[in-house]
C-alpha cells in the first residue's frame, strides 16, 4: 500500500496539464486457475468474484487503477488430461491487490460526448493471499509432498504471494459520471502451489492410513510410491478474474470545460 500511494503522489503532480478525474467503483464476475489441476482449461471451474477499484485518470489515453478482489478457484484431478487417476482436488479463496497502468487504443473519459467508448490494455503488480482445502481440510499444514517432514529438503509454502496481472477490456461512458467496462485479466503467479500440488509423492500409497488426514490426502488413491509424479514443478500457476466494473466519477480539475476538444 505505501507503494501505491507513492506512485498516485508521483504521478498526479506531473498530470496537471490534464483533464483529472478519479473513478471508484465495484466489480463482479468469475475466476478460475490453471495450475496441475486444470493445466489448460481457460473458463473451467468459473467461480464468483467480487471487488472495489478506483482508478485515477491521467489523460484521455492513461489511467491507473488500483483494485481489491476476491474469488474462489477449484480443481479436480479427474476432470484433466493430466494425470487423471490421482484423485486429487483442491479449492482455495484468493484475495488479490493490484496496481496497474491503463492504455485506451481511443480518446476516452466517462461523461465524454464524443469519446465514450474505447477498447484497453493493462498490467501491473499486485500482492494476492491463498489458502487450498480439500473437503473442508487446510492442505499446506499437512505437507501433502513432505514439507513437513523436510523430504528431499522441501519446506512447507507460503500462502502469499506477488503477482503480474495483465488483462483487456472494453470502457463505455453510460453517463456524466458512471461508467462501465467489461474485462478479462490474467495473473502470473511465482508459486505452483495454489492448488497443493507441485511436485512428487513422498509415501508408499499401501501403507497409508486412510484416517490420518496426512497421509491420505497426499495420495486419496493409497497406490502411489515415493518419488512418483504428483504434479509439474516446471509450471507455476495462473489465476484469473473477468467480468463487469461500474464506476462513479469525480472530477478533479476545476476547468472541465471544452474538454472534448482538448483530450486527443
Amino acid at each position: 500500500m505505501r507503494f501505491l500511494v507513492i506512485f498516485l503522489l508521483f504521478v498526479i503532480p506531473w498530470s496537471s496539464g490534464s483533464a483529472q478525474d478519479l473513478e471508484v467503483g465495484v466489480m463482479g464476475g468469475g475466476t478460475y486457475y490453471l495450475g496441475d489441476l486444470n493445466p489448460s482449461g481457460h473458463f473451467k471451474g468459473m467461480q464468483i468474484s467480487y471487488g472495489v477499484l478506483a482508478r485515477y485518470t491521467i489523460d484521455s489515453r492513461w489511467a491507473v487503477k488500483i483494485s481489491a478482489t476476491r474469488g474462489k478457484v477449484k480443481g479436480n484431478a479427474s476432470s484433466t488430461w493430466f494425470l487423471p487417476e490421482r484423485n486429487l482436488q483442491f479449492e482455495s479463496s484468493i484475495t488479490d491487490i493490484s496496481a496497474v497502468a491503463e492504455f485506451n487504443f481511443l480518446p476516452y473519459f466517462t461523461g465524454s460526448r464524443l469519446n465514450f467508448i474505447t477498447p484497453y490494455v493493462y498490467a501491473g503488480v499486485g500482492f494476492f493471499f491463498f489458502k487450498p482445502t480439500s473437503g473442508g481440510v487446510d492442505l499446506q499444514p499437512l505437507g501433502t509432498e513432505g514439507q513437513q517432514e523436510g523430504y528431499e529438503g522441501r519446506k512447507p509454502y507460503s500462502l502469499t504471494g506477488f503477482d503480474v496481472p495483465f488483462g483487456l477490456g472494453l470502457k463505455v461512458g453510460i453517463t456524466q459520471k458512471i461508467g462501465m467496462a467489461v474485462f478479462w485479466e490474467m495473473h502470473k503467479t511465482f508459486t505452483d502451489y495454489l492448488d497443493d500440488v507441485s511436485t512428487t509423492y513422498y509415501l508408499n500409497g499401501p501403507v497409508i492410513d486412510p484416517n490420518d488426514p496426512q497421509q491420505y490426502l497426499s495420495d486419496p488413491t493409497l497406490s502411489y510410491e515415493p518419488g512418483m509424479q504428483r504434479g509439474n514443478s516446471r509450471n507455476q500457476d495462473w489465476y484469473s478474474f473477468f467480468g463487469i466494473t461500474i464506476t462513479y466519477k469525480f472530477a478533479l480539475d476545476a476547468n472541465r470545460r471544452c474538454r472534448d476538444v482538448y483530450d486527443f
